[in-house]
């Protein structure tokens, strides 16, 4: 998929599936500026990036903050003069009864997964705007966002509405040859998920596939949707669940 030279910014990539989005841009030719909130995991995946691949460059903090957005975009442009692919992947799950969840809880959730990737794509875009060749948006969603999953009633509605945002952006964005997709990934195995040593036995059982995703069937799916194959695909939900969705039993 076409992405050499290409400059992208993945947020929440200091491990798991944004940090393995990271490394297949970065093989793929592009040159990557890398999230997280923990400044070790962005240091230590951006040196791992770098010395197998390529260009990663390090920027952490909260990526729901408008001064670690700004900083994203303008690393891009001082580094390398454009910004031709934004990755809103950061999110966070906090879990629980749907009658006794805390305002703290939603605000936080609501805060990282919609705020973040909505004034990532704002930045990105206005910058995006400014270029001849336009550029590629991609939020990362969740199959929970199109079924159920108990204990998940605030993550669940955030996930939704990045895909409605998707949708609606393709108005706004379309005409600065910027084209905007969501991935809906569902179970995968990474360092949090295989810490339930039950996970990937629980999910190999009820996944029509036979298991969860891998990071890399994550990042390939990612990689295609904002290379230039894709460029005609926009206001889009891919689903990478093994067939979940389609027959969507719960692992309770």
């Amino acid at each position: 998929m076409t992405v050499k030279d290409k400059v992208a910014i993945v947020t929440g990539a200091g491990q798991g599936i944004g940090l393995e989005i990271c490394r297949t841009l970065a093989r793929a030719g592009a040159k990557v500026i890398l999230n997280d909130l923990d400044e070790s995991l962005t240091k230590q995946a951006a040196e791992s990036i770098t010395k197998e691949y390529g260009i990663c460059i390090p920027v952490a903090g909260d990526s729901s903050s408008p001064e670690i957005i700004t900083q994203l975009v303008n690393t891009c442009v001082t580094q390398f003069g454009k910004l031709d692919i934004a990755i809103a992947n950061a999110g966070i799950t906090l879990y629980g009864d749907f009658f006794t969840y805390t305002t703290e809880a939603f605000n936080r959730v609501m805060q990282v997964n919609l705020a973040g990737t909505f004034f990532l794509a704002q930045a990105a875009a206005n910058q995006m705007k400014k270029q001849v060749n336009g550029g590629s948006l991609l939020f990362t969603s969740s199959v929970t966002g199109h079924q159920a999953h108990k204990n998940l009633a605030a993550y669940g509605m955030s996930k939704a509405a990045l895909e409605m945002l998707a949708k609606n952006l393709v108005i706004e964005i379309s005409q600065y040859k910027i084209n905007i997709n969501t991935i809906a990934p569902g179970a995968t195995l990474t360092e949090r998920t295989v810490e339930d040593k039950e996970y990937e036995k629980t999910w190999s059982r009820i996944t029509p596939m036979g298991r969860p995703a891998t990071v890399q069937d994550i990042a390939h799916a990612a990689l295609f949707l904002v290379s230039d194959e894709a460029k005609h695909i926009t206001g889009q939900s891919l689903v990478v669940d093994g067939g979940w969705t389609v027959v969507s039993p719960s692992p309770f």
